[in-house]
C-alpha cells in the first residue's frame, strides 16, 4: 500500500497525491455534516477526488457514503460543509439536482433507470431529446448519434435492440453512455457509479470495470461506490473510507489489500471473511443426496451434502445454481432423478412440504422473494413459525416480539427495535433478518442463494459467522454463489457447474480464488450420459 492513511479523527486532512495541487481535484468535499431527526449521518466528513482517476468511496452500511452521494446529487441538503467541483465553490444551502447536473456530475445508480421494452436509441433520446426534421423525429440522425456513442463506449450493440435483450454488463454500459452523452471537449463530467456491479455476475462485473478503467485512462473522472472490495481494488486509483459518518482513511495513488481496507472500515481485523481452516464440524454423515437430478437448465447432477458440511455451488449465469436449490426446496418439480433426506425418499411437491421436512431456503432476490417490506421486523421473523405461534384462535404478539428481540441480538441485527419497519434497515441487516427467520426453525438442510449479495463487509462477516455456527450445530448447508471469494471463504467442498452439469469438485484449501475463477470461466462442456460413447 502506498501513501498514507489519515488519522480517523482528522477528517479534513485528506492527503493530496505527491506532486498534485488543489487544481488537480475534480471534487472537494470538506467538513460535511448531516443529521436525520437527531441521528448524525455525517460528522465532519471529507472527500477529495482527483480528476482523471477512479476513486472508490467505501464503508459499511450506515457509514455515510450513500448520504454523501445524495448530497452530491442534490437530493439531500447538507447541514454544513464545503463543496467545490472543478474549482467552482457551491453553496450547499442552495444546491439542487439541477446544480449538480450543471456542475458536471452524472449519476448511474444500481437501478439503471432504463426502459427495458424500449430500444437503446429511444432510451438515449428520452434523456437528451429526439432530433427532429420536417416536423417529425429524425430517426437516422438519432441512430447515427447513438451508433457513434456506442462505439466510443466499446458497445457492439444494435441501437434498435430492446434494452431487455442486452446482457447485464451491456445494459449498465448503455446507462453510463447515456449519462455521459452530453460530454464534449469544453465540459468535463464526473461519473458517479453507485453499486454498478451489484446485479452482475463476476465475469460481467470484470468486463464492465475493465471498460470503466479504460475510460479513466482516457481522462474520465469516476467516483464508484461498491460493497465488492475485490472488484474496486482492481480498478481504483484512490480510496476514501468512511466509518460511523466520519472519515476513517484516505489512500491516494494506492494499492491496498482487501484486508487493509476491511480493517480501516471496521476499525479492527475481521477474520470471518477468510477461510477458518476448521472443518471438524463436518462428520461424514450424509444428510441429503441427489442422483441424476434434472430440471430447467440442470441436465443431470449427483450431489451429497453431509451433516455439518458447507457445500458450495458455483458457475456462470445459467449454469443451474439457483435451479438446483429451487428443486430441493419444492419450488420447482424435478424433471427426473431421485433425492433423499436423512436416508428417506424426499420429493416435495411444494415449499410447505419442504419446510415440514426440515429444509429452509434464503433466496437470491431478497426484496421480492424473501421479504415483506411494508411489515415490521417482528412480522418478517414470525412468518416462518405462524402455525407454532398461533394459540387459542389468536396470535400472541408479545411472544412474537420477545422471540424477535432474541433473534435480533443473536444475529447482530442493527435496528431501532422489533417493531421497526423492515424497510428501514440496511440491506445487510435485512438479510440477517431473513437468515434468522429460517435459522430459528433449526433446519436439517439450509439452502442459501447468493447469501451476501448487496451486503456490506461487516454484515457479510456476521452472516458468515451465522452460517458457520449453523454447520457447527450439525446443519447441512448448501451455498450457491457467483462470488468466488465467498465460496473460498465459506465452503468445505465446492461443485462447479457448467451448462447444467458438474464440471469440477474442489476440496477446501486446494485452490485459491484465482484458480477457482479459472475453473468457472473455462466453461467445460459435459456430455449427456445418453450421448456419451461406450468404450
Amino acid at each position: 500500500m502506498t501513501d498514507a492513511t489519515t488519522n480517523p479523527g482528522a477528517a479534513g486532512s485528506i492527503p493530496a497525491a505527491p506532486g498534485t495541487s488543489t487544481s488537480d481535484l475534480a471534487v472537494e468535499v470538506r467538513h460535511l455534516d448531516k443529521d436525520f431527526a437527531g441521528t448524525r449521518a455525517l460528522n465532519d466528513a471529507s472527500l477529495l477526488v482527483r480528476g482523471g482517476t477512479v476513486h472508490a468511496l467505501l464503508g459499511g452500511n450506515g457509514s455515510g457514503k450513500s448520504t454523501t452521494i445524495k448530497i452530491l446529487a442534490g437530493v439531500y441538503r447538507a447541514d454544513a460543509g464545503d463543496l467545490t467541483i472543478f474549482g467552482q465553490t457551491h453553496d450547499l444551502g442552495e444546491y439542487t439536482p439541477a446544480t449538480a447536473q450543471q456542475a458536471g456530475l452524472r449519476f448511474v445508480h444500481q437501478d439503471l433507470g432504463l426502459f427495458l421494452d424500449l430500444s437503446v436509441e429511444e432510451n438515449f433520446a428520452l434523456d437528451s431529446g429526439y432530433p427532429t426534421r420536417r416536423g417529425g423525429i429524425d430517426w437516422r440522425a438519432l441512430r447515427r448519434k447513438v451508433t457513434r456513442l456506442l462505439a466510443e463506449y466499446e458497445l457492439d450493440v444494435d441501437p434498435r435492440a430492446a434494452i431487455r435483450t442486452l446482457r447485464p454488463s451491456d445494459q449498465t454500459m448503455v446507462a453510463i453512455a447515456r449519462a455521459l452523452q452530453d460530454q464534449d471537449s469544453e465540459q468535463q463530467l464526473i461519473l458517479v457509479l453507485d453499486e454498478p456491479t451489484a446485479r452482475l455476475a463476476a465475469h460481467e462485473s470484470e468486463l464492465l470495470l475493465q471498460r470503466v478503467r479504460r475510460r479513466a485512462d482516457a481522462g474520465q473522472t469516476v467516483l464508484i461506490v461498491s460493497h465488492r472490495l475485490r472488484e474496486v481494488l482492481g480498478v481504483s486509483d484512490d480510496f476514501t473510507i468512511y466509518r460511523d459518518g466520519r472519515l476513517a482513511g484516505a489512500l491516494v495513488d494506492a494499492s491496498p489489500t482487501e484486508e487493509e481496507l476491511v480493517e480501516i472500515m471496521a476499525g479492527k481485523a475481521v477474520r470471518a471473511l477468510h477461510p477458518t481452516g476448521d472443518r471438524a464440524h463436518a462428520d461424514g454423515t450424509p444428510v441429503f443426496t441427489a442422483r441424476g437430478l434434472r430440471g430447467g437448465p440442470v441436465r443431470g447432477i449427483d450431489l451429497t451434502v453431509h451433516r455439518g458440511e458447507i457445500l458450495g455451488l458455483t458457475g456462470l449465469v445459467g449454469a443451474g445454481r439457483s435451479s438446483v436449490l429451487k428443486m430441493l426446496f419444492g419450488e420447482h418439480t424435478p424433471a427426473g432423478g431421485t433425492m433423499t433426506l436423512d436416508g428417506k425418499r424426499y420429493a416435495p411437491h411444494n415449499v410447505g412440504e419442504a419446510m415440514a421436512a426440515g429444509v429452509a431456503m434464503v433466496p437470491e432476490d431478497r426484496a421480492h422473494e424473501a421479504s415483506f417490506m411494508d411489515q415490521t421486523v417482528t412480522e418478517n421473523l414470525a412468518v416462518a413459525r405462524l402455525s407454532e405461534n398461533w394459540t387459542g384462535g389468536f396470535m400472541p404478539r408479545g411472544r412474537e416480539r420477545d422471540a424477535a428481540r432474541e433473534l435480533i441480538a443473536e444475529f447482530g441485527v442493527k435496528v431501532a427495535g422489533p417493531e421497526a419497519p423492515y424497510s428501514s434497515m440496511s440491506g445487510g441487516n435485512q438479510q440477517k433478518v431473513v437468515l434468522a427467520r429460517w435459522m430459528q426453525r433449526r433446519p436439517r438442510l439450509l439452502l442459501l442463494d447468493e447469501p451476501t449479495q448487496g451486503v456490506d463487509v461487516m454484515s457479510r462477516a456476521d452472516i458468515y459467522d451465522s452460517i458457520r455456527r449453523a454447520a457447527a450445530a450439525g446443519c447441512a448447508v448448501i451455498v450457491a454463489s457467483s462470488d468466488l471469494a465467498e465460496i473460498h471463504a465459506l465452503c468445505d467442498r465446492t461443485l462447479v457447474l457448467s451448462r447444467g452439469k458438474i464440471s469440477d469438485e474442489v476440496a477446501a484449501g486446494t485452490l485459491d480464488v484465482d484458480a477457482l475463477t479459472s475453473l468457472v470461466l473455462r466453461e467445460k462442456t459435459i456430455p449427456d450420459a445418453a450421448t456419451e460413447a461406450t468404450p
